[in-house]
């Protein structure tokens, strides 16, 4: 079986969305489920982007879990790296929809979610080594086995470009912001590529300014630092070349999968030789198209839609 293109790992779940929009969930009558867990996301963005892609993750052994499989093969994600962990229930996360900006997440990771026991000694590290692209979330550094799991799979890759992180801090998973703090700066060490909002570069460096936060993001052996500024766009910084592009005006509906879209994006821009330019202007506008929709896996753009989003732009 040949090695994935691109290959993300961490975090996966089933996203329990109400089909009822600004209403609480103690209000909600009805809801839909899907696809969900940040890196997961990234690789059905990146597959329906036309990349052949993996996800290295585990389940529940439970029809969660079995939803899980079915639902990446309908994306065309390799499941070949998704495992069941007997015991613990596949993780399921509810959201409040509460357009533009006030998506209230609840995680159901209870006693302890599968995605964190992912373990060294189970990683195919030929494969890492050998994908175009190996990509992982912060999330993932949270617990052991799978913060040792990170480690053996960054250790096989290298430092190989692109080898990105995406800084998805969640403080719930988290015994302190000092320890999540700890844990990102010894990872930065290992990776090409970082990603992040605002919130989170500020825990990756303890700069909030987007230029100083990049900055130190280089400083710490990155080659390239994407910092998301919502409303004020998106930077761009490599050691020769800063690029900041505006956002993309959209009706929000779900603003929650459209980090996962402008990941997959960013992850076809980075192997198909985009320009910075082009490929933060293709990453905003599949996050915008995500956006405007109600689910994350489901509504990840082709590159014909993202296309036509840049043309309407211009």
């Amino acid at each position: 079986m040949s090695v994935p293109e691109i290959i993300t790992m961490g975090r996966v779940g089933v996203d329990v969305y109400p089909l009822q929009v600004g209403v609480s969930l103690r209000e909600v009558e009805t809801f839909g489920k899907y696809l969900g867990g940040s890196p997961t996301n990234v690789a059905v963005a990146a597959a329906r982007l036309g990349r052949r892609a993996a996800v290295i993750t585990r389940t529940g052994a439970d029809p969660f879990g079995e939803f899980i499989h079915d639902a990446l093969r309908s994306y065309g994600v390799d499941d070949r790296w998704v495992t069941a962990v007997p015991g613990l229930p596949t993780p399921v996360t509810f959201c409040e929809i509460r357009p533009p900006e006030d998506f209230p997440l609840y995680f159901y990771r209870w006693p302890k979610a599968p995605d964190l026991e992912i373990r060294p000694e189970e990683l195919d590290t030929a494969a890492i080594r050998d994908a175009d692209l190996f990509w992982a979330t912060v999330t993932g550094l949270s617990q052991d086995p799978s913060r040792a799991a990170h480690e053996a799979a960054w250790r096989a890759r290298g430092r190989r470009h692109p080898t990105v992180l995406d800084l998805d801090y969640r403080p719930m998973f988290w015994e302190s912001r000092e320890v999540a703090q700890k844990r990102v700066r010894a990872a930065l060490a290992h990776v090409t590529v970082a990603v992040g909002n605002l919130d989170e570069v500020e825990v990756a460096t303890g700069a909030r300014d987007p230029y100083a936060a990049a900055k130190a993001l280089l400083d710490a052996g990155v080659r390239l630092a994407v910092v998301k500024q919502g409303s004020g766009g998106v930077l761009g910084m490599t050691a020769d070349e800063v690029v900041e592009v505006p956002p993309i005006p959209v009706e929000v509906v779900n603003g929650l999968g459209a980090g996962d879209a402008f990941g997959g994006a960013l992850c076809h821009g980075l192997l198909a030789g985009l320009s910075l330019e082009a490929m933060l202007r293709a990453a905003n506008a599949a996050g915008a198209i995500v956006a405007g929709r109600l689910a994350c896996a489901p509504a990840m753009p082709t590159w014909e839609e993202i296309e036509a989003v840049l043309a309407d732009a211009r």
